[in-house]
């Protein structure tokens, strides 16, 4: 077999990509999950709603800061908050976000730990 045997057609391939759009939300969702605060965040609230005094607890940090993290990762698409009297909730927004927080730390479980890939 010959690597030529392999070669595609470029149109279908082109067919085959996802488009502009959603190749530029994509990337700014993964830009905000590149962050080690937002990712620590992004796991706790993928695991239910808190709000912001609880999280500068978890994660240890000053509030303005937790806050400015929070305000990036709803701009990107990834967090949603709600308000319950005076305080704010902040949880993963759908499915998505919160498989996609899991799958990448289990990626990097895996490849700290040395386990085995699996599908």
């Amino acid at each position: 077999m010959y690597a030529r045997d392999n070669v595609a057609d470029a149109s279908d391939l082109q067919q085959r990509l996802p488009r502009g759009p959603e190749v530029e939300a994509a990337t700014e969702m993964l830009r905000m999950l590149a962050d080690g605060t937002r990712l620590r965040l992004m796991w706790l609230l993928s695991e239910g709603e808190y709000d912001v005094t609880a999280l500068v607890a978890a994660v240890g940090m000053a509030r303005p800061a937790v806050s400015q993290h929070l305000g990036k990762l709803r701009l990107a698409g990834l967090v949603s908050v709600r308000r319950d009297g005076r305080r704010a909730l902040y949880r993963a927004r759908g499915g998505h976000a919160r498989r996609l927080v899991t799958e990448v730390m289990h990626a990097a479980s895996h490849r700290v730990t040395g386990a085995a890939e699996h599908d």
